[in-house]
């Protein structure tokens, strides 16, 4: 094609590169980025865990008399956490992508704060603590926070 005096542009075929640069960075970047925010909601949902668990054992030593711990409800009634982990025990309420459960045992005496991803793509491990301090990760099963430590493995970071 020839151009005229004064005439300046980009061909089709120099669009046409640029737009396949651009896509083969595209698909280069976004599985990068995707496995970045599973990693930040993995390390909220620890994060969230420890709280958790933090937060059982100043109940039990202010409010349980120093034997008995509580659900979430309790934990929230209190105001030992924040309503964005209380509330986040349905998939719609996910905080960061997880949600969370308490569950109490043996008339109160134990518990177990577990925490798991809202959908598959969110996190790739469940989370789980009995005792301040101890972590336990557990294979993903999406939308079901673990009740027990069963079946996990301590967590080292």
């Amino acid at each position: 094609m020839q151009q005229k005096k004064g005439q300046k542009g980009f061909s089709l075929i120099e669009l046409l590169i640029v737009v396949a640069i651009i896509g083969i960075i595209a698909a280069i970047a976004i599985p990068n980025l995707l496995a970045s925010r599973r990693a930040a909601n993995e390390a909220a949902a620890i994060s969230g865990i420890r709280t958790l668990s933090s937060a059982q054992e100043a109940y039990r030593a202010t409010y349980g008399g120093g034997a008995t711990f509580t659900d979430l409800n309790g934990l929230m009634s209190r105001n030992l956490v924040d309503t964005s982990i209380g509330n986040a025990t349905t998939v719609d309420k996910a905080k960061n992508g997880y949600i969370f459960r308490v569950a109490t045992g043996d008339a109160g005496t134990t518990f177990c704060a577990g925490t798991a991803p809202a959908t598959v793509n969110q996190g790739s491990r469940n989370f789980s603590s009995d005792t301040p301090g101890v972590l336990y990760v557990h294979p993903l099963v999406v939308a079901t926070p673990p009740t027990s430590t069963a079946g996990g493995t301590p967590f080292n970071n």
